[in-house]
Order: C-alpha cells, then structure tokens, then sequence
C-alpha cells in the first residue's frame, strides 16, 4: 500500500468532520506544520507567536502553526472567555502571515464546538490538530512534510523550524525529540521545583542509556516531530487526558529509530498548572506543596538489572535466529533465558514470570522468519513502557528509591563523566543543582 493510500484510509477511519481548519487560504498546502493545543493560554498564545516570527523563515519550507483552542462545553466563563481572546487574537494574525510561515486555528471551543466531555483533553486536542495536519500537507511536491508537537506555554529558539526541517531532510529522520530546557521564573522556590523536576527526567533518560535501551528518549509532547508516514503507522495521537506524549512516542520508537535534534531548542513553561493530570503542572504543585521529599530518584541498581537484561535478549537474537519451529528447542531457550534472569535478580525473574514471559517469548521465535523480525519483536515485547514498569517492580520488591544526587552522580561515573562535589544543604542550594542539571542536559 502506497504512502498517499496509507493517510487516506487513516484519515477515512478518524474522520473528524465537526472541527474545520480555520486559515487565510483555505486551499494552501504546506510541508511543516506545528500542532499546538492550547486552553486558556491568550497570553502565553501572543508570547509564542512572537517566538515563532524571529525564526529565520527565509531558510523554511511552507509552515503553518495550527492552534486547536480548546475547552469543555462544562468549563467556566473564564476559561471560555480567555480562549474567545485567543481566537480573535489568531484571527487578525492570519493576515499577516509571511510567505513561508502561516498561522490557522481550529476552534474546539465556542458553543457547539467544543469536544465530547468524555474525552476532551490534551490528547484529543493535539490527535483534532495532528489528524488535520494530514489534510493540509502538499502531496504534490517531493519536500519533507512534517508533523511538529509543540504546547502553547512554550518559548523557542530562533531556529527551530530550520533544525527540525534541516535534520528530517540530511539525516533522514522520521521521528525525533527535540532538546529542550524548562524555563526560570523570579520564583526561587518554584525554580527549585522545575530544576528537581528536570534532573528526575533526565536522569532516568540517562538511567536508560546506560542500560542500552532502545527507548532512552524523552517523552515530552512540546518536543517532538514526526513525519505522515509514522503518525499513520501508529494508529496517530491518542485521546488520553494527559501521557499522550509517552504513550504515542513508545509506540513510534517501536517501528522507528527515535533521533533526537540536538540545535533546535523548546523551552516549556514551569508553572504550576491544572491542564493536565500529570506532568510538569502537578508536580511542581506537588513540590511547592511540599506533599513528599522530591529529591529522590530511581536506584541505579534498577538500571544495571535493566542493563543486564538487555545484554541477555542481545545475545539471544544469535543464539535463537535458527530455531525455525523447533519447539523443544525454543522451549530449553525460553527457560535458559529465565534461569540467566533470576542469576541477575530474582526480583528481574518475578517480573518476567508477572508479564507472562514464558508464553510471550515462545511466541516471539516461533514468529521470527529473520535475524531482522527477531530483533523487531524483542523491541517490541520489552517496549518503553515495559521497561519502565519493570522499573517500577524493582522499586517497589527490591530497591527502593535513592537520595537524588548520590545517584546522579552514581550514573555519571557510570556513563564515564566526572561526579559533581556537592553539600548537605543542596536540597537548598540552587548554583548547585544547577550545575547538576546543566550536565545532565549536556548527556541527554
């Protein structure tokens, strides 16, 4: 099936007739277009859309930023008011596009509009902006065409737009993650909540290098792009109220090598926040609450079982290319494979034995044709989301979570980069754990 049939059968059977795209062509077709869900957001709206105009659009292929404005047919006048503003605010910026830079909206949020209680939220908003953006590509022309995730409460650097379209075209990316760095306020204690916030994203990403994941990628939905062909693949968005991010970039990392775009730069709000369930918002909420001791992080023990493990289905794609439908074979391999688990953990044996291992990977070589398909299934039976689960078992049966930057520092050592000297009083001490962050921003 061809690339062109691969969209229209997707756009057949997610059709969302209600929402229309709201630009000042509406025949005009692009090859970059940035998704960007926002309720409430008419300040920060004005804040993006100024950051988005001091990129070099001279550089740029055809882009336009698509806003899908946003609300509950329940929520209050407040919220429905401000996105009134940014509806009419995006309306007179229309006009002024540039030649290569366009703006449009879609509006989920005046009366009649507004999307199905059930399931709106942050993930329906961006799938009704990403779907859409499956209509407004130029199919007639060979360029790139790329679906760029970014969130309204974001600033970007000034060549955003020409790194993301530079990498997808030279390196020949599908889909990436963009580098990112939440923003400071002239709030010192909220500041510390956004820098703890950081450095346990981080260093789980790092946790997941040194363990030779294949998911080692942050999963932030202000920061990521994807070409038409893998949003398609993968079914598109979910409509999940918040981790829509996770759950649709465990699902691209399955069938694509998830880069990253280093020189391209998102910079998220650090605000607290009632938009999401989960997320930056809540947590720093959490952390100026003081509700639990922020400063602890996974153990690195978890992540040298992690490591361990992966070494073991990287040696098994050899030993089990050509077991064919050997059955008694592929079953001595099987329990061969639980027998080197519980040698690194017994803890790492109970969660294989939890996640029906057994069935699963007998399964797997029994479905493995190639060396090619072997690899393919293991990545996608020990996905991210497993992975992280499996985290989470080692956590809660063996090694609980550790003090922050002991453990930091553990994985720098580990990843061969120098330890970071530091106080008993750096819970409070901000040039510090700022240093912290700046070199863990440098390894992931």
């Amino acid at each position: 099936m061809s690339y062109y049939k691969n969209i229209d059968k997707y756009l057949t059977k997610f059709d969302l007739p209600k929402w229309k795209v709201v630009q000042r062509n509406e025949n005009e077709k692009f090859s970059n277009i940035i998704v960007i869900p926002a309720i409430s957001e008419f300040e920060n709206i004005i804040k993006l859309t100024d950051s988005i105009l001091l990129n070099n659009l001279d550089k740029i292929n055809k882009t336009l930023a698509l806003f899908v404005i946003n609300n509950k047919k329940n929520d209050s006048n407040e919220i429905k008011t401000n996105n009134f503003h940014s509806i009419q605010y995006l309306n007179k910026l229309i006009n002024k596009s540039n030649e290569n830079l366009k703006f449009g909206f879609i509006d989920c949020s005046t009366e009649g509009n507004e999307p199905p209680e059930k399931d709106a939220g942050a993930g329906l908003a961006r799938k009704i902006g990403m779907d859409s953006a499956l209509t407004l590509f130029d199919y007639q022309i060979k360029t790139q065409k790329i679906i760029i995730s970014l969130d309204a409460d974001c600033l970007i650097t000034q060549n955003y737009i020409q790194e993301i379209q530079k990498s997808f075209i030279n390196e020949k990316i599908n889909t990436a993650v963009i580098n990112f760095e939440h923003q400071l306020s002239e709030n010192t204690i909220q500041n510390l909540g956004i820098i703890n916030y950081e450095i346990f994203l981080r260093h789980y990403i790092l946790g997941l290098k040194y363990a030779n994941s294949a998911f080692a990628f942050h999963t932030i939905g202000s920061a990521f792009a994807v070409d038409p062909e893998i949003y398609v693949k993968v079914g598109g968005m979910n409509k999940r109220k918040g981790g829509e991010d996770f759950y649709f970039l465990q699902k691209a990392g399955k069938i694509s090598d998830v880069k990253k775009i280093e020189n391209a730069k998102v910079f998220p709000s650090s605000r607290v926040s009632w938009r999401v369930p989960f997320g930056t918002g809540p947590r720093i909420k959490r952390f100026l609450e003081n509700q639990v001791n922020e400063y602890f992080v996974y153990s690195t023990r978890s992540f040298f079982i992690l490591k361990k493990w992966n070494e073991i289905l990287n040696e098994s794609k050899n030993i089990c290319k050509n077991v064919g439908k050997d059955k008694k074979l592929i079953e001595e391999i099987t329990f061969d494979m639980l027998l080197k688990s519980k040698s690194i953990h017994h803890e790492l044996y109970n969660f294989l034995i939890s996640q029906n291992f057994i069935n699963n990977w007998q399964n797997i070589l029994q479905n493995s044709s190639s060396e090619k398909q072997l690899s393919q299934n293991i990545k996608n039976w020990m996905d991210g989301f497993r992975t992280l689960k499996l985290i989470h078992h080692l956590r809660d049966s063996a090694y609980p979570n550790e003090k922050m930057f002991e453990s930091v520092n553990e994985l720098f050592s580990l990843s061969g980069s120098k330890t970071i000297e530091f106080s008993s009083n750096i819970n409070f001490d901000f040039e510090k754990q700022m240093g912290f962050l700046t070199r863990l921003r440098e390894l992931t």
